[in-house]
């Protein structure tokens, strides 16, 4: 006769209802949070710069330059829209790729805050292109009447990374201007441009051969401190701090 052993089994344990929030299943496992989840804004600028890159290698790179890059002799016969058309054109692959890199990090706070909507879309598209307008504008007051054309997104993109500054401490307002943020991010971006005004820019990736205009990359920098306040309290999502 053989003996022939039961055991019970143990009840499974009910699932703790208070370790369950907003990043766990209904098992109270951990959820997956998404690889890639940018705002679309932020992939849409992007696409605008690489995209707008690609479409410019299809058309003579000199008859692209001459009609739309930016220089500040256009000003006088009254060329402004080129304020705007150079923002869309680069240099050379790496030049675009690397905006575009840039463009990605440091628009995705700016773009939380408007939302996706079509109202925060339309306010974070016109801070970008008014960032670039005002970074050109700053090349232009130290360079009088030059000649040199300037092309590429980074004015806009230092924009958008002076508006982030403004973003760290708090995500949902602009923080103060003068923060430990803004002071350091700025330090160092003057620092980068800086160097760049001493040496040049050879040592930076994507500049090549070509000259680098520092002077846009500050006043954009500046221009999105300065003007963060005024767009996020056109937002009902939030507003900027006293």
């Amino acid at each position: 006769m053989t003996e022939s052993r039961f055991e019970e089994t143990p009840p499974r344990p009910e699932p703790n209802p208070r370790s369950q929030g907003p990043g766990s299943r209904p098992d109270g496992a951990p959820a997956r949070e998404p690889v890639f989840n940018a705002p679309w804004q932020a992939v849409a600028v992007v696409v605008l710069i690489v995209g707008g890159y690609a479409l410019q290698t299809l058309f003579p790179s000199d008859a692209v330059l001459g009609a739309y890059a930016f220089s500040p002799a256009n000003l006088a016969p009254g060329r402004w829209e080129t304020l705007i058309t150079s923002i869309f054109l680069h240099g050379s692959w790496s030049h675009a790729m690397m905006n575009g890199a840039f463009a990605l990090a440091f628009s995705a706070p700016l773009a939380r805050l408007f939302g996706a909507k079509l109202e925060g879309a339309l306010l974070f598209f016109s801070f970008y292109v008014l960032t670039g307008v005002l970074a050109n504008l700053g090349y232009a007051a130290l360079n009088l009447g030059g000649h040199g054309l300037v092309v590429g997104a980074s004015g806009a993109v230092s924009g958008l990374m002076g508006a982030a500054s403004r973003l760290m401490s708090d995500p949902r307002r602009p923080g103060p201007m003068f923060s430990k943020s803004v002071l350091g991010m700025g330090g160092g971006w003057v620092v980068i441009n800086g160097l760049i005004a001493i040496f040049g820019g050879g040592f930076l990736p994507g500049s090549g051969s070509a000259g680098v205009a520092w002077e846009a990359h500050i006043a954009g920098f500046i221009a999105g401190v300065l003007l963060i306040g005024p767009f996020a309290r056109l937002t009902p999502r939030a507003g900027p701090r006293d």
